[in-house]
């Protein structure tokens, strides 16, 4: 969540300040995902109503919902999402506890909110790449016991601790994804004219083509797989790096997937959420108001 910190920034719209934040979740996100692929994939907890457990609760939806509307319900209840920088999946959340903080108004009003999209990917297409290997184990360690066909694939059993991580990514996925509007919001305010005639048009593709730096993004991408690779590491009992871990199957996680999930879907997802911003930055305003802003 946001700090008091936060709250006493000179300029909490910093370019500099927010990249250094993204920059710390890349280690949250890659840290996360390193504690989810020591489990198999465990696909049941992805389908919605394959619990009968939870179907006896009135609950329809999969045991990671579940889970999440249970973490999101305490966390609401501490003015978790109070904070602009905080995304809940779950609709319908309780009222805090607590009053909430005066936190500054640093973004424009908007209800854009891509946490759906952020679980439809995570769970289609990065739980079942980052976990294989640990699945691909569990599968030749039935085998051995005897356990062959579709019994012997997948699953695990550890539904709670699998879910329990994923609850971590998910939230960390989230807020490097909505950080986007602050990005929007600090590239707007420094140059509105810029913006708001492709804001009025509208024009997706040009406010993409101004947000968008592609050596910003060959960086990050290149200082992603560089962590990747060293936190992936396995390490002797006196602590040396165990060489080219990576090539010989011993590494923690896939490098490769860590990158693709950033390529493929946190870096496009981002920028959705940050044209999608603009596109609603002017909303409720008149047309002297928005004169005023280029004046």
């Amino acid at each position: 969540m946001l700090s008091q910190n936060f709250m006493l920034e000179k300029d909490p719209l910093s370019l500099e300040r927010i990249r250094q934040i993204l920059v710390r979740l890349e280690d949250t996100i890659i840290f996360d995902l390193i504690e989810r692929a020591q489990f198999a994939h465990n696909p049941r907890i992805y389908i919605r109503g394959s619990f009968e457990e939870l179907r006896d609760m009135e609950f329809d939806g999969s045991w990671l919902e579940w889970f999440l509307k249970e973490i999101e319900t305490f966390h609401a209840r501490a003015r978790r999402y109070t904070s602009p920088d905080e995304y809940p999946f779950t609709s319908n959340l309780p009222v805090p506890v607590l009053l909430p903080l005066a936190f500054p108004k640093i973004l424009y009003p908007n209800t854009i909110n891509a946490n759906p999209s952020i679980l439809s990917f995570y769970t289609r297409s990065i739980v079942p790449r980052i976990t294989r290997r640990a699945t691909l184990a569990l599968a030749a360690i039935k085998r051995s016991n005897g356990i062959i066909g579709d019994e012997e694939y997948e699953d695990d059993g550890n539904y709670g601790s699998a879910a329990t991580i994923d609850v971590e990514v998910l939230q960390a996925i989230s807020k490097r994804v909505h950080y986007g509007k602050f990005v929007s919001e600090s590239k707007f305010i420094t140059n509105p004219a810029a913006f708001i005639p492709h804001i009025l048009t509208p024009n997706r593709a040009a406010l993409e083509a101004l947000i968008t730096k592609p050596e910003v993004e060959r960086k990050l991408l290149q200082r992603l797989r560089k962590k990747a690779a060293i936190y992936a590491q396995e390490f002797s009992a006196d602590g040396d790096a165990i060489v080219n871990s990576h090539m010989n199957g011993s590494a923690k996680i896939d490098v490769d997937g860590v990158v693709e999930l950033y390529e493929s879907y946190i870096i496009p997802l981002t920028k959705e959420v940050e044209v999608d911003y603009l596109l609603h930055r002017l909303d409720g305003l008149s047309q002297e108001e928005i004169d005023a802003l280029t004046a």
